[in-house]
């Protein structure tokens, strides 16, 4: 089988719509660990925040705990709310005794609060989440914003 396309000629001085790769801010570097059961959320979010952070990825809130156990420190942790074994609202209750600083941290990433637990954790005002399905400009703002100090409670 042969197929032949022919598509017509740009018009002159039209460039197109390719769009350049984003700029690396010159912000600092953070460490930010992403905490969900999907692998596939966490490849996709190390891969395109690797330019400005270091980022890493785990498939189980236990594994943060060990991490922070061992002296591992993190700038934001990236945790989606429903997990299996330890919900992202549990992990958080276990850094607010342990490791408050990595909890006031947290950014939650949800497809939907569908329990009325998580539904009443996500009310209160302090709850920084993102929506799935997210965007990576949005990500990349809500991360300058928790970085610099200056979060608002919700992204889409």
């Amino acid at each position: 089988t042969t197929f032949r396309v022919r598509l017509p000629s740009a018009p002159p001085g039209d460039v197109g719509a390719v769009q350049p790769p984003p700029q690396v801010s010159a912000a600092r570097r953070a460490k930010i660990l992403v905490v969900d059961d999907e692998p596939l959320v966490g490849r996709t979010l190390v891969r395109s925040l690797s330019r400005e952070h270091d980022v890493e990825a785990v498939t189980r809130g236990q594994e943060l705990l060990d991490r922070l156990e061992r002296g591992d420190r993190f700038d934001v942790v990236l945790c989606d709310l429903m997990m299996p074994e330890l919900t992202g609202i549990d992990l958080y209750e276990r850094l607010q005794a342990r490791f408050p600083e990595h909890a006031s941290r947290m950014v939650f990433i949800t497809g939907g609060a569908f329990t009325p637990r998580a539904q009443s954790f996500l009310a209160q005002a302090w709850v920084l989440r993102i929506q799935k399905p997210f965007d990576m400009a949005s990500v990349r703002a809500l991360l300058r914003e928790v970085l610099e100090g200056t979060a608002s409670t919700s992204r889409s």
